[in-house]
């Protein structure tokens, strides 16, 4: 305690000097904190735009089918459904049909995906719905609209219809379509390769923000649109589903991953079905361990060189202390308790600092105006995630490098020769 109280005293008989360290510690601190959680909201925002826009936590694919989308490859989805239905942590699920086609209006053609979904299903698993800028939500009917067929120049056997198509706003501007215009699709059956057409007419206008979608993909109902290709009703390319905890899609070894993976069946999470996010993921976990780096040997250096100033300043009270019978080794530690009370303090106020701005940034966000990740747009602000982790790893790491830079300076002091310390007076 007598130590305790001797370095207290010491630390704020400069206090100039004990401040703007106590501030470097605390900056740095701050900064290494609100790096990670500047750094989790992104991945958080990444996350989401992956997941929560169209493509699922994970999805379910005949062998092969990811690599050239071959619309051959189909698979019967009665008892993959049946699955995802019955396991507790899947939380929601859909089918869908897949296939590449022409796409043309009156005024242009553009290549694209046409997918076929369950509208109701894309509501709840997506954000399809949401992302409508013009018109209305597919209303999954079955129906053939044989009146948009009655006034076209294309024979009506080839042409299948249910009237609704939605199209993503790029590839609306290309075709020069709007609302209640008419596209025609050429396509392939499967199997056969026959070529068919089908008729719809365009009942809303998305943007995703995803340019992959915006520019080349385009929605109509599931039913009809298996019927175009030649498939049976219970046939699809493709399952996507999402769960209760999104943290299960980060689990290969989940009991549904190994029910829905056999010899034709391929089911991965999202990090394993978007290898570039997952990349970016990966990197940016680096992120805050280079800024903890570099501000913390910083940091460093400017506690060695405060103790330093501080014992040359004093080096004449040491001489006295060792030469009343002082054991250097009580020197030593008189420095180090410094070192920790500064430490402490440091941590007190770059805590505070961090959880002041973090907190205000969680809820207004960081401006980052648009970036574009693999595809991906990111135009809302981020809003930083702080954690329990980084108010109780980040502090123990500043005490221990403080400890750790003012071991130096306590050998040095523990050293002085009391006969050359008492010839120097200030």
């Amino acid at each position: 305690m007598q130590t305790l109280k001797l370095a207290m005293r010491n630390i704020f008989r400069n206090t100039r000097r004990s401040v703007l360290t106590i501030m470097l510690i605390g900056f740095s601190l701050s900064a290494l904190i609100l790096t990670d959680a500047i750094t989790r909201g992104m991945l958080l925002l990444m996350t989401q735009n992956v997941t929560q826009t169209f493509s699922g936590e994970a999805q379910s694919h005949r062998k092969g089918y990811r690599q050239n989308l071959d619309i051959d490859l189909y698979f019967t989805s009665d008892l993959l459904e049946k699955q995802l239905h019955q396991d507790p942590a899947v939380k929601f699920y859909t089918s869908r049909v897949i296939s590449g086609a022409m796409i043309t209006s009156s005024h242009n053609v553009a290549a694209g995906l046409i997918y076929g979904v369950d509208a109701a299903g894309e509501s709840k698993l997506g954000k399809t719905q949401q992302a409508l800028i013009q018109g209305n939500y597919l209303t999954g009917s079955d129906h053939a609209a044989s009146d948009i067929l009655a006034s076209d120049n294309i024979t009506s056997d080839l042409i299948t219809s249910d009237g609704e198509m939605l199209m993503g706003y790029a590839m609306a501007e290309l075709l020069e379509a709007d609302i209640g215009d008419r596209i025609v699709v050429s396509l392939s059956e499967v199997d056969t390769g026959e070529l068919t057409q089908a008729l719809f007419r365009i009942s809303g206008i998305f943007k995703f923000g995803i340019r992959e979608f915006d520019n080349n993909v385009a929605f109509v109902n599931i039913n009809p649109f298996r019927s175009v290709l030649g498939l049976k009703a219970n046939q699809s390319h493709e399952i996507a589903f999402s769960f209760i905890d999104p943290e299960d899609a980060k689990k290969p070894d989940l009991d549904i991953f190994k029910q829905l993976n056999n010899e034709t069946i391929e089911t991965l999470g999202w990090l394993e079905l978007n290898k570039e996010i997952s990349m970016i993921i990966e990197m940016s976990s680096y992120a805050s361990l280079i800024v903890g780096i570099v501000l913390f040997s910083l940091t460093v250096l400017g506690v060695i060189n405060s103790m330093f100033m501080s014992i040359y300043e004093r080096i004449y009270e040491f001489g006295v202390f060792l030469a009343i019978g002082t054991r250097p080794v009580a020197l030593a530690l008189l420095i180090l308790c410094e070192a920790l009370l500064i430490s402490l303090i440091s941590c007190f106020f770059g805590m505070l600092l961090s959880f002041a701005i973090g907190s205000w940034t969680g809820v207004h966000g960081i401006p980052f105006g648009n970036v574009e990740f693999s595809g991906i747009a990111i135009s809302s602000n981020i809003l930083t995630q702080l954690h329990s982790s980084q108010f109780i790893n980040f502090p123990l790491y500043v005490i221990l490098l403080t400890l750790g830079a003012a071991i130096y300076p306590a050998i040095f002091a523990a050293r002085i020769a009391p006969t050359e310390a008492l010839q120097r007076s200030l």
